[in-house]
Parts: C-alpha cells; sequence; structure tokens
C-alpha cells in the first residue's frame, strides 16, 4: 500500500511537470495566429470555464469577508502573469522562461522576509544570493544580449514575484480557505476580464475556421484546460497526498521540460545556460529545505 502511495505521487509529480514545463511552448504556438493578449486571456477564459462547476459546488464554503482577498489572489497569481508570460515570449525562448520560471522559491522567501516579516535563516538568505547569481549569470551568458531583450525577460521575473506575492497572502491571509475553492473562485471571477479582452483585442472577429487561427486556439485552450486548470488540481492533490516540501521539488522539474520543448522546436540553449540552470535550482533548493 506504500509503494502503491508513492507511485501515485510520482506520477502527479511527473505529470504536473510535464504539463507546467509544455506551458511555455504552447504560449508560443498560441501566438503564431493570435496576439500574446488573446493568447493569455484565452488561457484565463478556459481555464476559469473548466474550473466554475468546482465554484458553483463549493459556493456556500467561503466567507465573505474572504472574497475579496480571493479576488485579489487571482488577479496577482494567476492573471497577471499569464499576460507578463506571453509578451515577453515575443521575444525571449520559450526555454529561457522556463528557467526563469524556477526562481519563484526564491522571490517567495524574499518577499516574505521584505514585507510580511517572516523570519530567514542565514542558509535561506544564502540560496537566494545563489539564486540571483545564477540568475546573473544567465544574462551574461546570452552574450550581445539587448535592453529590449533584458527588458522583455524582466517581464518574466515581474510574474515570479508576483506568484511569489501570491503564495504569501495566500498562507498568510486564507488558511482558512481551500486550496482548490481558492483556485476555483479565484478563476470563476476572472472569466469577466477574459473576455472583455478578448473582445477588445477583436478575437472574435478573427477567422475561427482558418487553420493557422484554429492551431493557434486550440494550443491556447489546452493551455488553460491543461496547464492551468487539470494542473492546479493535481498539485493541490499532491501537496495534500505528499506535502509542501516534496510537492515543492516540481521547480526542478519544470524548465528541463521547458528546454526540452525549446529544443525539440528550433530554439538554442548552451552549455553555461545549463550551468546557469543548475546554479539557479541549487538556490532553489536551499531556499525551499526544511529549517
Amino acid at each position: 500500500m506504500e509503494m502503491s502511495h508513492k507511485v501515485t505521487n510520482w506520477l502527479l509529480f511527473a505529470a504536473i511537470s510535464v504539463i507546467w514545463g509544455s506551458s511555455f511552448i504552447l504560449m508560443k504556438a498560441g501566438m503564431t495566429a493570435l496576439s500574446a493578449y488573446q493568447v493569455a486571456a484565452l488561457r484565463m477564459f478556459s481555464g476559469g470555464l473548466v474550473l466554475l462547476p468546482l465554484a458553483v459546488q463549493k459556493l456556500g464554503g467561503v466567507p465573505r469577508e474572504k472574497m475579496g482577498l480571493i479576488i485579489l489572489s487571482g488577479f496577482i497569481g494567476s492573471f497577471f502573469p499569464a499576460f507578463l508570460f506571453c509578451i515577453a515570449e515575443t521575444r525571449i525562448d520559450s526555454s529561457l522562461a522556463g528557467i526563469l520560471n524556477a526562481l519563484t522559491p526564491v522571490f517567495t522567501i524574499l518577499i516574505g522576509a521584505v514585507f510580511f516579516n517572516i523570519r530567514v535563516s542565514p542558509k535561506k538568505i544564502l540560496g537566494v544570493v545563489i539564486g540571483f547569481t545564477g540568475l546573473s549569470l544567465l544574462f551574461l551568458s546570452k552574450g550581445n544580449i539587448s535592453w529590449k531583450d533584458f527588458s522583455y525577460a524582466s517581464l518574466v521575473l515581474i510574474a515570479t514575484i508576483c506568484y511569489g506575492l501570491n503564495v504569501n497572502l495566500v498562507s498568510r491571509y486564507l488558511t482558512g480557505v481551500g486550496a482548490v475553492t481558492i483556485a476555483s473562485f479565484a478563476f470563476a471571477f476572472l472569466l469577466l476580464p477574459s473576455a472583455a479582452v478578448l473582445t477588445y483585442t477583436g478575437f472574435f472577429s478573427l477567422d475561427l475556421a482558418a487553420t493557422p487561427v484554429l492551431k493557434a486556439t486550440g494550443a491556447a485552450i489546452l493551455l488553460g484546460v491543461l496547464g492551468t486548470a487539470l494542473a492546479s488540481i493535481f498539485f493541490y492533490m499532491l501537496v495534500k497526498k505528499a506535502g509542501t516540501l516534496f510537492s515543492s521539488l516540481v521547480t526542478y522539474g519544470i524548465p528541463f521540460v521547458a528546454i526540452g520543448w525549446g529544443l525539440i522546436f528550433g530554439e538554442s540553449i548552451n552549455s553555461l545556460q545549463v550551468v546557469c540552470l543548475g546554479i539557479i535550482l541549487v538556490g532553489v533548493f536551499i531556499v525551499s529545505r526544511k529549517q
């Protein structure tokens, strides 16, 4: 029975790593015929539709005084990062976006220490320093990187800061609300703004039967259904079954999947960038360890 339990945990771990690691290349696929704003909005809208039945089911279990925070969590933890990632990937490779995403635990600790008065051990401070050292070397490894490239890569960093802020908000103010409840309600409230963005950007005026648009739309919807809704449910299942420490290790699998897809689709990555990824992950490992 114990072995079966471990196998289930590792299967969930692998599924989440593959799904979230594939999300970066799906963004690229969506933007072959759609704008970055349309891909991000479709991702949020399709994810919200899938989670809407769960939101209706759990309607009575949400304290009214927490509703505003749940909506804020949806915008900070999902809506804004979705747009930041897509806009960034109009200029940078999906594999680079996947590597930068690995800094999320580092920013979680940093924001917790600075804004939430969370005590941080010297080892975790060392992990933050190592993570940022890897980040700095990663930018240098790009060689003749332009300011425009750097500014677009910085959008991914802002997205990971949003993730870190959201984790701290949820852990501080929403401890009494179930994780699946938070996710389903947050995405249900994102349906309207996502539909508004799709309307404003002219998505519904496109020839949706045209093959390029159809393929791009399918990639964006797959991103929402798998990369947002299903992966979130899997992740919460993993947290419940295996605990937060084991679940946080998903951070290590995501960039390697992202790099793999990038190489398959012709993106280039050099050995120095792989070394930088290793340095970042060492920092993440130190930050993620228990005291």
